[in-house]
């Protein structure tokens, strides 16, 4: 049995481990609603610009002089799978799920005999498909030292993304991410970026008939890998309110799991120390009988 010291010490370390926790979580919680405000601000704008260019891409489907982002290659074999998580842990499932979405994807290709390649954004990421797949990862992005991202960021990838599919290794390019809905739920999302799926359009046009000057090809060509980047940006920022969220509960999970061992170590201290004191009395007592 441990000693009342130990005791004493193990108790002590349960109490700061519960201050950094709880301070974690009001940090999180902090963070939170910026992110949480970013994320949301960023949809409008991106389901937009897909809205529109769907709108474009309806009528140049097919079209001989379609671009290669939205016509594709004309092949599905080599798949990119870009897998976007975050830099830090302590965030509960929050990374391990998007992860999980990925490597399912990933094998379920394989066993189809296709070729796979990852496009690692986020250290945690990184870290866990490496035990499986460092021989399939071609990219990388480290976001640790960018405190606030921007769209500058997304965009870098955005083009390292298109300049891998410009250059051939690859013919379809998947992003994988966690799309914010509340603190307690976190939605591990697939969205393909390469060739581009756009809904299909059937209302808001009203039956008008749109002359674009310049013509579509020119405008998908010049908006397409910009709307890789847009898509990015909003899965970074999604990302974002993701983590802080997933972290939030986690670190309260973790205080509150604190306290019930502190409450438990506290009684145990409590019953032995009281049992100590006890057997003290009664050799006293007994010690003084016997004189």
């Amino acid at each position: 049995m441990a000693s009342l010291k130990d005791m004493r010490v193990r108790i002590a370390a349960t109490k700061a481990t519960q201050k950094i926790t709880k301070a974690m979580q009001m940090v999180a919680a902090s963070k939170l609603r910026r992110a949480a405000a970013a994320a949301e601000a960023a949809r409008p704008y991106a389901e937009r610009m897909e809205k529109v260019l769907g709108n474009i891409a309806a009528s140049v489907r097919g079209n001989p002089g379609a671009p290669r982002l939205l016509a594709g290659t004309g092949s599905d074999r080599v798949h990119l799978l870009l897998v976007c998580t975050g830099e830090r842990g302590l965030c509960g499932p929050f990374n391990s799920a998007i992860v999980r979405l990925a490597r399912d994807r990933a094998n379920l290709l394989l066993a189809e005999g296709k070729e796979v390649k990852f496009f690692c954004v986020g250290r945690k990421g990184l870290d866990q498909l490496r035990r499986q797949f460092e021989s399939r990862i071609v990219e990388t992005a480290d976001l640790r030292s960018v405190r606030q991202i921007k769209f500058e960021n997304a965009d870098a990838i955005g083009r390292k993304v298109v300049g891998l599919f410009e250059a051939g290794q690859f013919d379809v390019c998947t992003l994988f991410f966690s799309r914010f809905k509340s603190v307690m739920a976190q939605i591990p999302t697939a969205q393909q970026l390469i060739p581009a799926v756009f809904e299909a359009q059937t209302a808001g046009s009203g039956g008008a008939v749109y002359e674009y000057e310049p013509d579509e090809e020119d405008i998908l060509a010049e908006f397409l890998p910009r709307n890789i980047s847009v898509q990015i940006f909003r899965a970074l920022m999604e990302n974002a309110a993701s983590f802080y969220g997933a972290q939030m509960t986690a670190m309260d999970n973790a205080t509150r799991n604190a306290g019930d061992m502190i409450r438990k170590q506290t009684l145990t201290y409590n019953r032995t120390r009281q049992a100590m004191i006890t057997k003290e009395l009664i050799e006293i007592i007994s010690g003084a009988e016997a004189l």
